[in-house]
């Protein structure tokens, strides 16, 4: 295996394992009954993937794609996204991928802010995207029945040839201060998290043109994009993935696309362990999973029945490379997440930047080394050096994330200090939803919290000051008023930034500079869930199709 800066392009690096690999699946949908698209199934090898993306690669380069355009996609886990990926990355274009959760304004929003040169959708979203792009004159076209000509990029595209250090992707990653910030990623960063993931080794064994690791996690997001898609580039193997999450089926699929290793959140453990026993879950061929985040009470349990070991691990989007508990003897019965690595060097500093010693609390920061700490990270957040630079104070990148590293320098995960509320695997800014919830005109203040959930590791909570006491005045009154700001919400933002639970308050406790202390709101130890007059609107947070 080379050195991540030497692959070049994930163009390159398609090329090369179609050479190795022609024959051997490179991506696979399973089977689903009633799907829009491939219900039977679908599986495609390298050699097929990149005839594929040549003919792409024809009608962008007709068009006059090159370094620095991006092109904005709406694909809703549609297999040929990679298609389009890796045509564009061919060229040196860039893509953006869309949450099809958003709505129309969060759309628009990333739209202008990436200025993407171009969108594609798929048609059961058009209705949303359309009237959007219109709006800011983007041309916008069919992801099934794409073109053979496209409108030329408005904007002159960069001279240089593309290379490790040209853009590859712009994804889109939840902050503290209301909008999603764009995180610039290379095709040295995607080579660095696949190339770090694949030596990890231990119970994370790659075998060459043999695995065909499952991934219920969308492809929009840094899990399945930046880890497990390129490290199967680099392999040659096949990453299989539903269109979501699927408990009843999960186990069906695993056996009928022949998975050998699985990738997932910490709630998918959770939700296994609690179904009924069936002869599948033992039938698999799945040597071992990757997981952000399961419960230390349900590891153990979960390894014993199903078969397999759960490695956990800890990365970000912003970082390039994972840490990982991957070598026996693993902690399972903490929440251990490993030690460094030849990819990483760590640190745990208290709020002055001073090191802690074993067993004190303190930031998790990293970096690649001191000669060149940020190599395979990010390139930074788009148009926000502020807050690139800010996360890389000091020549470490400050993870927000609160730690304790032992005496062998193992590091286990305690919380978020970034006020981030972390659902079913999605990163909610908590000032993004409060910012919806204070435009509704009856709404005075508002702090949104994370409430605790057994099932989606946490939950939107909104406690809310009303801007007419008459709005509140009785029980009625108060849910009326917080199903007003639920729809309100929901109408406006991905169905899982809607609120959970909704408390009216008399005030909110503010500190000298007069913002809101939400550590104070309740004593340390209560379940906001359990307070009186709590409302609860979880039931109604179920994913469907956006409003057009």
């Amino acid at each position: 295996m080379m050195d991540a800066s030497h692959y070049g392009t994930l163009y390159r690096s398609l090329q090369r394992a179609a050479e190795r690999f022609a024959d051997h699946a490179a991506y696979c949908v399973p089977p689903m009954a009633g799907r829009s698209y491939h219900p039977d199934g679908w599986e495609v090898t390298w050699a097929q993937t990149l005839a594929q993306v040549e003919a792409k690669r024809e009608v962008y380069r007709r068009a006059g794609y090159r370094p620095g355009h991006r092109v904005a996609i709406l694909f809703n886990q549609r297999p040929e996204f990679f298609f389009h990926y890796y045509a564009l990355n061919a060229l040196g274009a860039g893509v953006v991928p869309l949450n099809p959760d958003y709505r129309a304004d969060e759309i628009r929003y990333v739209l202008e802010h990436s200025e993407a040169q171009l969108c594609i959708s798929v048609d059961t979203h058009a209705e949303l995207v359309g009237p959007v792009c219109e709006a800011l004159r983007l041309p916008c076209v069919s992801f099934e029945h794409f073109p053979d000509t496209l409108p030329a990029p408005r904007t002159a595209a960069a001279t240089a040839a593309p290379d490790a250090s040209t853009e590859a992707a712009l994804l889109y990653t939840s902050g503290t201060t209301g909008r999603p910030k764009g995180c610039i990623l290379t095709n040295e960063y995607f080579h660095t998290f696949g190339q770090c993931y694949v030596d990890l080794g231990g119970r994370l064994a790659f075998r060459e043109g043999e695995e065909r690791l499952y991934n219920p996690l969308p492809l929009h997001h840094a899990n399945c994009l930046s880890v497990a898609a390129p490290a199967l580039l680099i392999t040659g193997g096949c990453l299989i993935f539903p269109d979501r999450f699927h408990a009843s089926t999960w186990w069906k699929d695993l056996v009928a696309t022949r998975a050998t290793a699985a990738q997932f959140q910490g709630i998918i453990p959770n939700i296994l362990l609690k179904l009924p026993e069936t002869p599948e879950e033992r039938a698999h061929q799945v040597r071992f999973s990757l997981c952000a985040g399961i419960e230390p009470s349900q590891h153990e349990p979960f390894e014993k029945r199903f078969g397999f070991p759960v490695v956990e691990m800890w990365a970000m989007t912003e970082t390039g490379r994972l840490i990982s508990d991957c070598h026996e003897p693993r902690r399972i019965h903490t929440r251990s997440f490993g030690t460094v690595s030849k990819w990483v060097e760590a640190c745990v500093i208290d709020d002055r930047g001073n090191e802690c010693p074993p067993g004190v609390q303190g930031e998790l920061v990293i970096r690649h080394s001191a000669q060149a700490p940020r190599k395979g990270f990010f390139s930074g957040y788009l148009k926000n050096a502020e807050a690139t630079e800010d996360a890389w104070r000091g020549g470490w990148f400050h993870t927000g994330d609160a730690v304790v590293r032992d005496a062998e320098g193992c590091l286990y995960f305690l919380d978020r200090k970034k006020n981030i509320i972390r659902r079913s695997g999605e990163n909610i800014a908590a000032a993004e939803v409060e910012a919806s919830i204070t435009s509704h005109d009856k709404v005075k203040q508002v702090a949104v919290i994370a409430a605790p959930d057994e099932v989606r590791e946490e939950e939107v909570m909104a406690c809310v000051i009303a801007k007419d006491p008459a709005d509140v005045a009785s029980e009625a009154s108060r849910a009326a008023l917080a199903q007003e700001i639920f729809d309100w919400c929901f109408e406006r933002m991905a169905y899982f930034k809607a609120p959970g639970w909704v408390l009216f308050v008399d005030s909110l406790p503010t500190g000298t500079s007069a913002k809101v202390q939400k550590i104070h709101i309740f004593p340390p130890g209560v379940d906001p869930r359990q307070q009186p007059g709590v409302i609860d609107l979880c039931a109604q947070k179920k994913h469907k199709p956006a409003k057009h």
